[in-house]
Parts: structure tokens; C-alpha cells; sequence
């Protein structure tokens, strides 16, 4: 089964610094419709202005990702970690008992697009911890995220697997999956023909899609440039 978020539906934010679109309920933005998919709690498509950014605070009890599509974010933390984040590198912090941080945009001349993803912990408490990769661009679909650490992936506390994917103009992928659990698809850029069963849906850049009850799904690349996606495996 299929479930469709279009891009032009999200929530949206602007501080002037900030343009923000939200896929769920985030902030100011409440629709009881959009609370999130599974453990997946919030996908933020997030433009920062030049030298601008998000000062000090604080979170807990989450599994926050970074994911860099433009730019470069400053980060700092409580924990001692100061780190550039480049473009198409994912950033993992675990929140646990209590964490501090700041994100900049680290150019005074460019605008910075990132997004920022919330999954909830299948445990509360603990130490907070933080981690960082980039995972190359190849063609296909890339595990990056996993509960156990895998294979060099970033660990996260929760049953949750986060795939990167990319696709040649017209190239198909097949992807087997597991019918008791559920899937998120949400496309950064280019357009994709995603097939599930006697389903099928195009997705455009910003496009969110769940998928339930479904063995296996099928991506082909449907625009001129290369597509760009993540895909979420959640309980």
C-alpha cells in the first residue's frame, strides 16, 4: 500500500535566515495527519542563509541525521566535537540523556540546504554520542545507517535501517523488503518511478511516499539528471 506526501503540502517556516519545509508536524506547523511514519518523526528540508544558523540548544531522547545536499554546516557540541559537515555527508547524533549543540552555515557567501531527520530511540536515557561519514556516490542503493553498525554504517538506537540512493537517468532498481515492515521513501532531487505490486507512483523532488504490505519494490530514474533519494526500513 502507498501513501503519498507531496512536497507542495509540507509544512512551511520562514525566519528570513530560515526557509524550512516540514513533511511533519514540526514547531509551529500541527497537522494531526502528518505526526510521522513508524519511529521516522520528522524529515525538516531546511535553506540557511549565509553565516546564519541555529545558536546553542538543547535536545534528548532522539536520533537526529544531517544530511548535507548544499554547503557546509558548522557543528559544535556538548560533547567536545567540533566538525564541518560537507555536502553528502551524514551526520548521527544521539541525544540520549541530554546533548548541546549549534549548527552554522560555514560560508558567508552561499546558502546552505541540509535535511534534518528525527527517529525516536527504542530506549530513553543514556549517554549521548555522535558520528559522521561520508558514503561515496555510487549507483544503487547504499546502507549508510543500522542498528548494529554494520559493516562501517552509523549505529542508531532503534530498529531502523537508512539506505542512500541513487540512480542513472532510466536506470531500474529491485529492492526486496520485508512485508511487516514499513517503508519511507523521500526523493532530494530529480524524479523517480517507484513500483510495488500493482502499485506505482512518480515522485518529484521533496516527495515523500510510504509503503506497507509490500515484498518488494522496484525504482527506476525517470528525469533528465541523476535522482537522489533516502530510504527508511522501519518496524
Amino acid at each position: 500500500m502507498f501513501t503519498l506526501r507531496k512536497a507542495d503540502s509540507r509544512g512551511k517556516a520562514d525566519f528570513g535566515w530560515l526557509q524550512s519545509q516540514h513533511t511533519f508536524s514540526f514547531g509551529s506547523y500541527y497537522d494531526p495527519q502528518h505526526m510521522g511514519v513508524s519511529s521516522l518523526r520528522v524529515i525538516n528540508d531546511d535553506r540557511v542563509a549565509p553565516s546564519a544558523g541555529f545558536d546553542t540548544h538543547g535536545h534528548r531522547d532522539m536520533e537526529i541525521i544531517s544530511f548535507v545536499t548544499h554547503g557546509v554546516i558548522e557543528h559544535k557540541d556538548s560533547m567536545g566535537n567540533i566538525q564541518r559537515l560537507p555536502k553528502g555527508e551524514f551526520q548521527l547524533m544521539s541525544a540520549g540523556k541530554g546533548v548541546f549543540h549549534s549548527e552554522y552555515n560555514g560560508s558567508d557567501e552561499e546558502e546552505l540546504t541540509f535535511l534534518q531527520i528525527w527517529i525516536t530511540p527504542s530506549e530513553r536515557g543514556g549517554e549521548p554520542s555522535y558520528q559522521q561519514k561520508h558514503f561515496g556516490e555510487a549507483i544503487g542503493l547504499t546502507t549508510v545507517i543500522t542498528p548494529d553498525g554494520r559493516e562501517g554504517t552509523l549505529q542508531i538506537k532503534q530498529d531502523t535501517t537508512v539506505s542512500q540512493l541513487r540512480l542513472d537517468t532510466q536506470t531500474r532498481l529491485e529492492h526486496t523488503l520485508n512485508s511487516s515492515r514499513t517503508y519511507y521513501v523521500h526523493v532530494i532531487e530529480g524524479e523517480l518511478l517507484v513500483e510495488s505490486d500493482s502499485a506505482q507512483v512518480r515522485l518529484e523532488s521533496g516527495d515523500g511516499l510510504t509503503v506497507r504490505a509490500a515484498n518488494s519494490i522496484a525504482f527506476t530514474g525517470q528525469s533528465a539528471q541523476d535522482v537522489a533519494a533516502i530510504l527508511f526500513d522501519l518496524p
